[in-house]
């Protein structure tokens, strides 16, 4: 039995109401894979080389073809010669370059093209971020039948942004967290067309990316379809082989990876799971199942209680309507709070643990206890970081003196996370755990360069806890100030504007695409914190206030409309 199937058991099979299509908003994508293509052509299709072109013209058609739907990319290969005609691969992945790219004919009589690496696509459909790199590549040409024709192309397709948002979309394979409470989404980008279902049962079954597969559980491991995937009236029907002596609650599991997945495609509305041809047959979960069946497991749900908080004076506070001074010794400010967290009960909703930073004397001390509760000491340092709760595990997490990660589970003692190789990004300034409490973001200062970088957490039966596999997700942001989770596959983020001397926020996708500016209209100064939670409103505090941020203005608003500005600081939601 797989990590989390006794939990997953109990709450799955006791009425499962719910995972939701956990939205995502992604319009560009940078990818180097090519999944199952329709036979015919769909949208605009490339043209093919005309005669007498010159050879900065053929590389030129060769990239635009590159936006074919077509199984094959058979104009792409009508610009190659005709030895790598037939052994170019077009689907050993992708990558994407800007749309202001440049061809210049060499001495040499190549063709040398340069851009901006925007990316790169894995043949599993996974983007890598480019970050500032520059890409460049000489295509050396030769002539055929009087024509000039690439003789040397590279594997894999080399395709411009614009065409690659024009044609792909993101999708999220969902797989569960060890506690098999919650689906954890792995962000891949198909290509569009009726063809997405079975791609994304496909990858499914192939398993989560190399960055998270340590992190997650994978319910379908050793499954396969027995049959080919059919989809009529906007309801699919996926037919598994390898799986019939599973337990329910694996059965359980896999049911809500696969329907989570599917359902977020506008095509799909129910999933009907096979076992070797029978339906599949579980205790309070139907035949025919929808993301309403899993909503229990949606990382993205907003706990009932969990409004914003922030501090005033070093006092806890509430973003209410009418924002108030939170129960207890916090809010009345005997603490002198410099930042706080605050746990909720996974079943409930209801607030029950909390944790508060102290400084004096040059000395930071962590304080836990009951929400509206009595706080007690349990770690000094000479620096702490803003604390991060680990969601459905009343667990928080905060860097000590810039390098160690520290997990304070309620009521017991400090325990070491095993990041061996966080010190070797440069100080963690900030430390922000994911909704799904999978993913990690952490702000890293080295020298004069504040950087942004998403981690795995793994955890196991008989070892530590860790937190490994880090990569820089936003590397145009070289002046991070602050993050804060969106949704599970989506950052808020406050950076430094490399064209101006201000402080903006950003929206960011989990693996680097779509990195986005977030208005500034109604801030009265430059933001210095960030909060952010799945269905609730951004906070930010601007010169000492609290704002938040309203989506049908697009601006920011003080928390009593048309009243004064709140004072306060560090905001944070409840998770």
């Amino acid at each position: 039995m797989s990590r989390g199937t006794a939990v997953l058991a109990a709450a799955l099979l006791a009425l499962l109401t719910g995972c939701s299509t956990v939205p995502t908003s992604s319009s560009s994508v940078q990818i180097t894979q090519a999944p199952q293509r329709a036979e015919t052509p769909v949208g605009i299709e490339p043209l093919s080389p005309q005669a007498g072109a010159t050879p900065e013209e053929v590389v030129r058609g060769f990239l635009d073809a590159a936006a074919s739907t077509v199984r094959g990319h058979p104009v792409a290969r009508e610009h190659l010669a005709p030895e790598p005609q037939g052994s170019w691969s077009d689907d050993a992945g992708i990558t994407l370059l800007g749309a202001d790219y440049a061809t210049v004919t060499t001495d040499a009589g190549t063709v040398l093209v340069t851009g901006e690496l925007v990316g790169t696509i894995d043949r599993r459909g996974g983007f890598a971020v480019g970050g500032q790199e520059v890409y460049s590549r000489e295509f050396r040409l030769e002539q055929v039948d009087g024509e000039w024709r690439i003789s040397d192309p590279p594997d894999g397709l080399l395709m411009l942004e614009p065409d690659f948002e024009r044609l792909y979309e993101r999708r999220d394979l969902y797989f569960l967290d060890p506690t098999g409470q919650r689906i954890v989404p792995d962000p891949r980008y198909l290509i569009s067309g009726e063809s997405q279902p079975t791609v994304l049962v496909e990858r499914l079954l192939e398993g989560p990316s190399a960055v998270l597969a340590a992190g997650v559980v994978n319910e379908l491991a050793g499954a396969a379809l027995g049959s080919t995937l059919t989809v009529s009236a906007q309801a699919v029907t996926v037919d598994l082989t390898g799986v019939a002596d599973a337990p329910p609650s694996r059965l359980a599991g896999l049911s809500a990876q696969l329907v989570c997945t599917l359902g977020q495609l506008p095509s799909v509305r129910s999933v009907e799971v096979l076992v070797d041809g029978d339906p599949l047959v579980l205790d309070g979960v139907p035949a025919v199942q929808t993301v309403d069946t899993w909503t229990a497991l949606d990382p993205d749900a907003a706990p009932v209680d969990a409004v914003g908080h922030y501090l005033v004076d070093g006092a806890l506070w509430t973003a209410t309507e009418a924002p108030a001074p939170a129960p207890g010794p916090a809010g009345d400010g005997a603490y002198g709070l410099t930042s706080a967290a605050v746990a909720t009960d996974p079943s409930t909703g209801q607030l029950t643990q909390m944790v508060g930073v102290t400084e004096r004397d040059g000395q930071a001390t962590l304080l836990t206890g009951g929400y509206g509760g009595e706080l007690t000491p349990v770690l000094p340092s000479s620096s702490l970081s803003v604390p991060t709760v680990a969601p459905a595990r009343q667990e928080f997490w905060l860097v000590r003196d810039g390098s160690t990660v520290v997990r304070v589970t309620a009521g017991g003692p400090p325990q070491a996370v095993n990041a061996v190789t966080l010190p070797g990004l440069g100080r963690a300034t900030a430390l922000q755990l994911s909704p799904d409490g999978v993913r990690a973001a952490v702000v890293v200062e080295d020298g004069q360069r504040q950087s942004l970088h998403v981690g795995t957490v793994v955890r196991s039966d008989d070892g530590p806890v860790a937190l490994r596999d880090w990569r820089e997700v936003a590397p145009a942001l070289g002046q991070v100030v602050d993050v804060a989770w969106r949704t599970s596959g989506s950052l808020l983020v406050l950076a430094g504007d490399g064209g101006e001397d201000r402080t903006v926020p950003y929206t960011v996708g989990i693996d680097g695409w779509d990195l986005s500016p977030v208005p500034t209209a109604g801030l009265p100064s430059q933001a210095t914190e960030v909060a952010a939670a799945p269905g609730r409103p951004p906070l930010v505090s601007a010169g000492g206030t609290i704002w938040e941020w309203q989506v049908a203005g697009g601006t920011w608003v003080t928390l009593v409309r048309g009243q004064q500005p709140q004072p306060g600081t560090e905001p944070f939601y409840p998770v």
